[in-house]
C-alpha cells in the first residue's frame, strides 16, 4: 500500500509541478516583459505569495494522493463501481463517461464553491485560497487541509454514482489540473470576444475566476459558467473585464 500510495502521489504531484512550473516558466519569466501579452491584473505576485501556494499544494497533494488509496486499495473498493475491463460498458458508455464526468464536477464543485462563502465557513475552510488574490498557476492547488479534503470529495462521488475505469481517472484529473492551472493563470487564452460567443459564454475563462479571486464574489463555476448564469452569480462586469484584457 505504501508504494501505491508514493506512486500516486509522483504521479499528482507530478502533473502540478509540471504543468503549474511550465506555465509559470513561461508566462511569469520568459514572457514577462512581453507587450502583446497582456496580464490581467497587470502586477505580479509577490515571491512570498508564491511560496505560500507551493506550500499549500504541497499538502494538498499530500490529501489527494491518499483519497484513491483509501477507495480502490482497502476493504471499501468491492462497493465502489470501479471496473477495469473497458468490455463490461461498452465503448460507448466509456467515451460518454468523460463528458458526465465533467458535468457532474462542475456542478460538484459550483455547489461546494458557494458553500463555503457562506460567512461561518469561510474563513474556516476558503480563506487560505482567497490569500491569492493575484493568483499564479501555483494557486491551483492552494487550498487549506480542510478544503482539499472536499475538493477530493469528487473522488468518491465518482466511484458510488457511475462506472469509472482506469483511464477516466488518469485522463479526468488531468483535465482538472490543467483546466486548474489555466484558471489561475493570470492571462487570459480565449480569443477576444469569446465571453460573448454563443458557445464560449457558457465555458468559464481565466479572467472570469481571477474576477472571483480578486473580488471574492461571485464567478463561482469551474469548467463552465451554467449554473453562474441560471443562478445569476456571474459578475456583472465580466464581459466588459474579458473584452478590457483582450483589447
Amino acid at each position: 500500500m505504501v508504494e501505491n500510495y508514493v506512486h500516486i502521489l509522483s504521479l499528482v504531484g507530478g502533473r502540478y509541478f509540471i504543468l503549474a512550473g511550465l506555465a509559470f516558466l513561461v508566462f511569469y519569466i520568459i514572457f514577462r516583459k512581453q507587450t502583446t501579452l497582456k496580464k490581467i491584473q497587470a502586477k505580479f505576485p509577490k515571491n512570498s505569495d508564491y511560496l505560500r501556494e507551493v506550500g499549500y499544494s504541497l499538502i494538498t497533494l499530500v490529501i489527494f494522493a491518499a483519497v484513491p488509496i483509501l477507495l480502490l486499495k482497502t476493504p471499501i473498493q468491492p462497493y465502489t463501481l470501479f471496473y477495469t475491463d473497458i468490455s463490461q460498458h461498452g465503448i460507448p458508455y466509456f467515451i460518454v463517461a468523460f463528458v458526465l464526468m465533467i458535468f457532474i464536477h462542475d456542478t460538484y464543485f459550483y455547489w461546494m464553491h458557494r458553500l463555503m462563502h457562506h460567512p461561518k465557513l469561510f474563513k474556516i475552510l476558503h480563506l487560505v485560497h482567497h490569500k491569492s488574490t493575484n493568483p499564479s498557476p501555483w494557486a491551483a492547488y492552494a487550498f487549506h487541509p480542510l478544503e482539499a479534503v472536499i475538493e477530493a470529495g469528487i473522488f468518491p462521488v465518482f466511484l458510488f454514482i457511475m462506472p469509472i475505469h482506469t483511464i477516466h481517472l488518469g485522463i479526468f484529473f488531468l483535465f482538472m489540473i490543467i483546466y486548474n492551472v489555466y484558471g489561475h493563470l493570470g492571462y487570459e487564452l480565449y480569443p477576444k470576444g469569446f465571453s460573448k460567443h454563443p458557445i464560449g459564454k457558457w465555458i468559464n475563462t481565466s479572467v472570469n475566476h481571477n474576477q472571483h479571486h480578486q473580488y471574492f464574489k461571485g464567478n463561482y463555476g469551474l469548467y463552465f459558467l451554467i449554473w453562474d448564469r441560471l443562478m445569476g452569480t456571474i459578475r456583472s462586469d465580466y464581459d466588459a473585464r474579458f473584452e478590457e484584457v483582450k483589447g
